[in-house]
């Protein structure tokens, strides 16, 4: 008896630590595309997080920076790693282009 308890205890963390790292690892896939207040004034700044190492986000900021007429950087974040910042409410352009340029799928995209 006591090895029967034994052995569905031990296997009900598995299952738990198998359905975490399932959500973990979806939430790790999505891009997200947030907008920011500047501190010091009205104005707006999108970020764009989550895209994948292989893709060079500096030449992805310069052609966002193109297609939408705006200013734009690639910051190094302690937590977030790479970030794209693009000046002004971009959320929605980000997003389309995003899906365009068959960089990232609908499914991939969380926009804040």
């Amino acid at each position: 008896m006591s090895f029967d308890r034994n052995l569905n205890s031990s296997q009900e963390p598995t299952a738990a630590a198998t359905s975490d790292t399932r959500e973990e690892s979806l939430e790790e896939d999505l891009v997200h595309i947030r907008v920011q207040q500047r501190s010091s004034s009205r104005k707006t700044i999108t970020t764009v997080q989550g895209l994948a190492a292989e893709f060079d986000l500096k030449k992805i900021a310069r052609a966002c920076r193109k297609e939408f007429a705006c200013n734009g950087t690639v910051t190094e974040h302690p937590e977030q790693g790479l970030v794209i910042h693009l000046e002004g409410d971009q959320r929605e352009n980000v997003r389309q282009w995003l899906i365009k340029t068959d960089l990232c799928k609908p499914d991939q995209l969380k926009v804040h």
